[in-house]
């Protein structure tokens, strides 16, 4: 018999479709947090990677990472006069030395030179502790991180990380003003270090109780609070009191992980 090309799908083929589709729905929402999930996880063991690193290239130089002021002894110099050598793209391992304060110095501004928050990734590369090649200098733009070519990338989808001296951040950050290092998460910017919102607070909230303590205020995992412009609602407040905006679902937050030096 032949079958009437006009008769519909059955409420029960309807139904059949409709619980596949769901299935398949559900398969990829699950996926993609398992996915999300990995990444957080990614994120605690790339800063205990880093941390490391660093431990262990100041036990066998006695020095601070970008701020090691024997560099070139070990790894060629990208130019003979100290002050050229700021300006000056090396080839390969080449690099310059630090002044060795025991201080991460900022770059002047102008951008497009070397400067020791990001040799401080170039010589920790130079010697062998953490994976990657990185120029030491800046991008075109003041500040400007490049992900793989002078600081790394993260594991956490566009994330990508930056160290920092802390000492002139004022109250936008916690604790304010203290002068400490600190490793920062965040999403890449074109235009300076990577500021761009990354993580939302659940997500931040996540990585600080596994690390820490689960409070963007206190301990080494601090986080913007919402005096900070560019990320209002990661925190809910300028206190010690303040905690994560947990009923945001939106990606507020950058993470700031006290470096330990």
């Amino acid at each position: 018999m032949a079958r009437d090309m006009n008769r519909g799908f059955s409420l029960v083929e309807l139904s059949i479709v409709l619980v596949i589709l769901g299935l398949l729905t559900g398969g990829i929402l699950a996926g993609q947090s398992l996915i999300r999930a990995a990444e957080l996880r990614a994120a605690g063991t790339e800063y205990s990677r880093w941390a490391t690193a660093m431990q262990t290239f100041r036990d066998k130089y006695f020095a601070i990472p970008g701020d090691f002021n024997k560099a070139t002894d070990f790894w060629g110099a990208a130019d003979t006069t100290p002050t050229t050598c700021l300006t000056t793209a090396g080839t390969g391992s080449q690099t310059c030395n630090g002044d060795g304060d025991g201080i991460l110095d900022f770059p002047a501004a102008g951008g497009n030179q070397r400067t020791e928050h990001f040799m401080y990734w170039q010589h920790l590369a130079n010697a062998g502790l953490i994976e990657g090649s990185y120029t030491g200098m800046a991008g075109a733009v003041y500040e400007q991180d490049c992900r793989d070519t002078n600081s790394p990338r993260s594991k956490v989808s566009s994330g990508q990380w930056f160290i920092s001296n802390d000492s002139t951040s004022g109250g936008a950050f916690f604790p304010a003003a203290v002068a400490r290092h600190n490793y920062r998460l965040g999403g890449g910017n074109p235009g300076s270090w990577p500021a761009l919102r990354l993580l939302a607070p659940e997500e931040l909230w996540n990585i600080d109780t596994k690390i820490d303590d689960g409070k963007p205020a206190l301990g080494k995992v601090t986080a913007p609070h919402n005096g900070f412009a560019s990320l209002p609602d990661c925190a809910t407040a300028a206190t010690s009191t303040a905690e994560y905006e947990l009923t945001i679902s939106g990606k507020e937050c950058i993470a700031i992980i006290d470096a330990g030096f």
